[in-house]
């Protein structure tokens, strides 16, 4: 059974009920700005609607529902539970639990009045895929009422060659948001926590450095677990060559890859012009993650070296002429658990770890191609010695609530209200 929105109301659909789409619900919960919600779980759930209840109410990272939108003297704020219609109020906002449906295409958000959704499922992420694809599709939850659609994670167009569409578009919040063109693009890609904390981390010194003086840049994340990875060591299915993806999250450390450099080019194109490398590592952890960031700098013939100082006073001003608060400096010394739940901090630079060290290199230009060889023979000496910096910084981003479902939840009011 269905129920058309109130008319006037403004509604929100989330697909998928995973840890971003719970915790989707949360954040619009205590926003207000949306009056109905449409979750589609696209299955049945429990033995009643009562047991999606419990598992909305209950977080084993973040605690309960009504603590996180009004503190430890809160009480609950779930209430009219409708199991025929499949609704209830989360603190008054009417939400309601679609169980039928796992194909985008066939979620009836049009008869719900969801003009815009979220697709938290992960499942759907190449926007080059028709709407009526067999298995599903983005598209599908344009064929099925909704207007705009945005993605919980990068696009992955599965034929390599085939370009990005004209109406879809990768944005982060505090750096390319007004690349989202409402007239033209209808999927948006919010892309993922990591390029988040990427982008505000690279933004400030390219800012202050330009792109032709960073050489190069290399990331590694420290990546809390995901739900894509194994309670217990499991047989690989078939066909699946990455054996590590298999084991113990909870036993281990685990190497695995990320497309953050990719994504980062799509929001901030200076960077495909310089080298750079990304990696990941796994950890048992549940929220709350790390990005150490390298880069190197060509020092400029003024001979002031760029040291840990400037860097830290490049971030420190940065964050605080940040509009949006995205961006967080601190010189206190944290762990990952201080950083779980800090609103909107796309990232949270540790300045007490932050590292420079100049060096003189040594290059001799009779090895350097493209050089003419009358030039060469004009020069008194063929070596240079530039001196680069090599400068360590740290940034923290709770990979869940705190950094990435908090502007997610921005971009999501922000495309809502020009629509």
């Amino acid at each position: 059974m269905t129920q058309s929105t109130t008319k006037g109301s403004r509604t929100l659909g989330i697909n998928g009920f995973g840890r971003i789409g719970k915790l989707s619900l949360w954040n619009h919960v205590g926003r207000k700005y949306f009056d109905e919600i449409v979750v589609n779980i696209g299955r049945p759930a429990g033995t009643s609607l009562a047991d999606i209840a419990h598992y909305l109410q209950r977080d084993s990272t973040y605690g309960h529902l009504h603590a996180y939108l009004y503190g430890y003297n809160a009480k609950p704020v779930v209430s009219e539970l409708n199991e025929s219609k499949g609704s209830l109020r989360v603190d008054g906002i009417k939400v309601y639990f679609l169980r039928a449906e796992r194909n985008p295409g066939a979620i009836p958000w049009h008869s719900h009045g969801a003009r815009l959704v979220v697709d938290t499922t992960g499942a759907f992420l190449d926007p080059t895929i028709p709407a009526d694809h067999a298995k599903g599709s983005l598209r599908g939850h344009l064929a099925a009422g909704a207007e705009k659609v945005i993605a919980s994670a990068p696009f992955k167009i599965k034929a390599k060659a085939t370009p990005m569409p004209e109406d879809a578009v990768t944005t982060v919040m505090g750096i390319n948001a007004n690349h989202y063109d409402p007239r033209r693009h209808r999927l948006i890609s919010n892309a993922s926590c990591t390029t988040t904390c990427l982008a505000h981390m690279i933004k400030p010194l390219l800012d202050a450095f330009g792109s032709q003086r960073i050489l190069s840049a290399s990331m590694a994340t420290v990546h809390a677990a995901t739900g894509s990875q194994e309670v217990l060591d499991r047989l690989p299915a078939a066909g699946k060559s990455d054996l590590r993806k298999n084991r113990s999250i909870l036993n281990n450390i685990i190497l695995t890859t990320t497309g953050a450099a990719g994504t980062l080019a799509l929001v901030i194109p200076e960077m495909k012009r310089i080298g750079f490398i990304a990696e990941s590592v796994r950890i048992p952890t549940t929220t709350g993650s790390l990005i150490i960031l390298v880069l190197s700098i060509q020092e400029e013939l003024s001979g002031r070296a760029v040291t840990r100082e400037a860097v830290n006073g490049i971030y420190a001003r940065a964050a605080a002429d940040d509009p949006n608060g995205y961006l967080h400096y601190t010189d206190e010394q944290n762990v990952s658990v201080d950083i779980i739940g800090i609103p909107k901090a796309a990232t949270i630079i540790e300045g007490h770890e932050t590292h420079t060290r100049t060096a003189e290199l040594s290059i001799d230009l009779k090895k350097v191609p493209g050089i003419s060889e009358t030039l060469l023979k004009s020069m008194e000496s063929t070596i240079v010695r530039p001196q680069v910096t090599q400068a360590v910084v740290y940034g923290w981003y709770d990979n869940e609530m705190g950094s990435y479902v908090n502007m997610l939840g921005d971009r999501t009011v922000s495309v809502a209200e020009q629509m």
